[in-house]
């Protein structure tokens, strides 16, 4: 018989979906998928190269359970030189992938009677790490186009609040913290005593003028009280490699050492070294990426507003359009299967990230691959 832990916890939605486009893909059927929460670029060829020099040298045993020195060197020099973060060794965490970070922080700090605020829409794995961690999350609204405001997280603190999970730019939403807000929620969290856990692994995916600041380093009131999330997945295009990071309070990296230790122990040896050519090497791949990014985000917007009934604001960062899709009537699990299943377009259904009223869809795919996934998502529509 498995823990109740376990059958309380949810699949994630995205992945589900990614698997069910892939299963009807190996069908022969053709499915155009906007499911995906990936790059769809090859990693860099430098950061390749260092891994295969890696294999040649024998690096591939243990290694320092929290991470290689070489690559928490580098860790610190991207955190002084990006974020304006003043971390040493001691500490930062390296992990198998950011969600393990986050997986790593919540079992450091979360506990049964402590309460965890998460700003709606939200990630699908936060909620569950929260309750898996034996803490409770609470869900804080958000303005109308779903960027996060200081007053709406104060009006959920309580004497329980242990934390509050800080996502900019956001996945599901793409929307960016915006400066001040940062610095109302800095204030909140220094004088109400929270921990800030900021999820900043979209921080390079940023346009139109918009502008990443790491709460962090908007001074010593909440550069104790603040976890800075990153890895080099998504601005790299090393989804697979498996490397997460982390720079925190000396205690939490502590905990989230030990615990590391007695579960997963180190991260791969040879992604450790890819992940250090990717943060010390050339960086023009991620200006091309961000480039390339900015003009799907820009097309994608423009087809989804065409459409009848469906609404969407223009994503400010990450690679993810959230269209409101309340005026078809349908639930966003409804639509999203209805679509998979009739018009062979993948899509995630919005619940899964705490808002039935919408569907995300992400733009990490070529333009020929939006423009015929638009296309057929409008007809349906119309159709339906």
């Amino acid at each position: 018989m498995i823990t109740k832990r376990i059958q309380q916890l949810e699949e994630s939605a995205t992945l589900a979906v990614d698997a069910k486009a892939k299963e009807m893909k190996a069908k022969g059927i053709d499915v155009v998928s906007f499911g995906a929460g990936q790059p769809d670029f090859p990693t860099p060829q430098n950061i390749k190269e260092a891994a295969i020099s890696a294999i040649d040298g024998n690096f591939t045993g243990y290694t320092e359970s929290s991470g290689i020195p070489e690559l928490k060197k580098a860790i610190a020099a991207k955190f002084r030189r990006e974020n304006g973060l003043d971390y040493d060794a001691s500490q930062i965490i390296v992990s198998c992938g950011a969600k393990h970070t986050l997986h790593n922080i919540m079992e450091t700090i979360v506990g049964p009677g402590d309460e965890v605020l998460i700003p709606v829409p939200y990630w699908v794995s936060y909620a569950e790490q929260v309750k898996l961690a034996g803490g409770t999350p609470v869900f804080c609204a958000t303005d109308e186009k779903a960027k996060i405001r200081a007053g709406m997280i104060a009006e959920k603190v309580t004497d329980g609040t242990k934390a509050l999970i800080l996502s900019s730019p956001s996945n599901p939403t793409g929307m960016v913290c915006d400066a001040d807000e940062l610095k109302k929620i800095a204030d909140l969290a220094a004088t109400q005593d929270f921990y800030v856990i900021a999820d900043e692994i979209y921080e390079h995916l940023i346009y139109g003028g918009n502008r990443h600041i790491s709460i962090a380093s908007l001074g010593d009131g909440i550069k104790n009280r603040a976890i800075t999330v990153n890895g080099v997945s998504k601005s790299y295009s090393m989804t697979g490699w498996r490397i997460g990071y982390c720079g925190a309070p000396k205690d939490i990296a502590a905990g989230m050492a030990k615990l590391q230790s007695q579960t997963t122990s180190n991260p791969t040896s040879i992604s450790q070294k890819a992940a250090i050519e990717a943060l010390n090497g050339p960086q023009e791949s991620v200006a091309m990426m961000r480039q390339e990014f900015d003009r799907r985000r820009m097309l994608m917007h423009r087809l989804l507003n065409g459409m009848e009934g469906v609404r969407c604001h223009l994503p400010e960062g990450a690679f993810y359009c959230w269209a409101n899709i309340s005026e078809t009537g349908l639930s966003s699990m409804d639509f999203a299967s209805r679509l998979l299943e009739e018009a062979h377009v993948a899509v995630v259904p919005g619940i899964a990230f705490g808002d039935d009223n919408f569907i995300r869809l992400s733009y990490a795919c070529s333009t020929e691959q939006i423009e015929k996934g638009m296309e057929r998502m409008k007809k349906w529509v119309q159709q339906r």
